[in-house]
């Protein structure tokens, strides 16, 4: 009990948002002056009250965060997963006493050193150094401690050329580097930091995580949120797996990681019968898309090294003596990744009327970390097409697996290859 240095007690954190009803139609003049008075005398009556000013005719209770409990010892890396709206961030922000807890209560041993979000505690009129000064006093930190650490400080962020620029004039990734610069090196007994290392590059984020390992290491307890499984895994020995604000799953990392991965299972079937943005003369049309694992598992997540398998389901109500078919892989930023057609396999659609599946298996995928999507295309055998979807489909490839043990920089490359390496000379 006495190595425990972050002890969470049945936290919940609720907020209350407003929505404004719909007004259809014409709205008078004398309407919004009405409606207007209305507000003032509402926020009037909340500030009054102590209340949080809400804007809405209604209001709904939302509950980011419900009955987390949880204990941290002393020297802990601590991974905490979850997909976007799970409440990793509103969980942080409770642990770095930024917000208040609704019920439960939370006890912290030692000084918290957070990175939340770019910039967090920095004056944009500032210079860099300054802002060095200020924000490591905001961590508490004193004037001497602050001095002694000041040149690793300014070289882990390579900002010295601007060191006495105002940070408004900072790039997002010089922001990032100093911000995280004070943070690591002021030597918290707790560090946290959230996703706000994907705005970094490829060599920074490598950097910071030796540096989290370097804390981790010297008995420093470190919370990492992270949407990169290959960087949680390699940092945290043990994890926590957030689900609608809730835990799902605690423990050792690999395991929550393979619970992250497989909790969505199922969610890897989609209707395109009612996608209207398509084009094509419509004798035959798309009609459903699965995606599973080598498995056989439906499911919208996997690892590089893992199959890769789309059964795309189709339905002509004529008969469809030969056609073609092309399914394309394209990136969240429109990079093209793979074009897999059908006679290239010299596969061919013969004899289709009423419904038919069509099964494509990449077999050990090897697509780097990202989200991707799929266009479809059917056509005749004069190419003509019958039907095309583009951005039929989403699906995932997360870091993690078998087959890489290093973590990967996503926006190097498409396509993971491990070619035969040897020396001839």
């Amino acid at each position: 009990m006495t190595d425990i240095v972050i002890k969470a007690e049945n936290i919940g954190k609720k907020y209350t948002i407003g929505h404004h009803a719909e007004r259809g139609g014409y709205t008078s003049l004398r309407d919004v002056w009405i409606q207007n008075a209305r507000t003032l005398w509402n926020k009037t009556k909340d500030l009054a009250t102590g209340k949080a000013i809400i804007q809405g005719d209604t209001m709904e209770e939302v509950w980011a965060l419900k009955d987390v409990s949880f204990d941290i010892h002393r020297g802990e890396a601590v991974g905490i997963i979850g997909r976007n709206g799970a409440g990793k961030s509103t969980l942080l922000k409770v642990l770095s006493r930024i917000t208040e807890p609704t019920t439960g209560r939370v006890t912290i041993k030692g000084r918290v050193a957070s990175l939340l979000e770019v910039g967090t505690g920095f004056h944009p009129e500032l210079s860099g150094r300054e802002n060095i000064y200020l924000n490591g006093t905001i961590l508490g930190m004193t004037r001497v401690e602050i001095k002694k650490k000041f040149d690793e400080i300014v070289a882990f962020a390579e900002v010295e050329k601007y060191l006495d620029t105002p940070v408004k004039r900072y790039s997002s990734g010089m922001y990032v580097r100093l911000a995280f610069a004070v943070a690591a090196h002021l030597e918290p007994e707790i560090l946290v930091v959230d996703e706000v290392l994907a705005v970094g590059d490829a060599s920074f984020q490598k950097k910071c995580l030796g540096k989290m390992s370097e804390v981790a290491h010297a008995g420093r307890t470190v919370l990492f949120v992270s949407h990169n499984m290959g960087a949680v895994g390699n940092l945290c020995s043990k994890g926590i797996l957030l689900e609608g604000g809730e835990i799902a799953s605690g423990g050792h990392i690999k395991d929550v990681i393979g619970r992250y991965l497989s909790v969505h299972a199922g969610s890897g079937d989609v209707d395109l019968d009612v996608i209207k943005e398509r084009t094509g003369n419509g004798r035959a049309r798309f009609i459903r898309a699965v995606t599973r694992n080598g498995a056989g598992d439906i499911c919208d997540t996997f690892t590089i090294g893992d199959d890769l398998i789309f059964d795309i389901s189709i339905v002509s109500p004529e008969n469809i003596r030969s056609g073609r078919m092309s399914l394309s892989i394209v990136s969240s930023d429109g990079r093209p990744v793979y074009h897999l057609v059908a006679v290239d396999s010299d596969f061919e659609l013969t004899n289709i009327q009423g419904e038919a599946t069509i099964r494509i298996a990449l077999r050990k995928q090897k697509i780097y970390p990202g989200e991707y999507y799929l266009d479809l295309w059917l056509a005749d055998t004069s190419y003509e097409a019958f039907d095309r979807i583009q951005n039929a489909y989403k699906f995932y490839v997360v870091e993690g697996g078998t087959v890489v043990t290093r973590q990967l920089d996503r926006t190097s490359a498409a396509v993971h290859e491990i070619p035969e390496w040897s020396r001839i000379k």
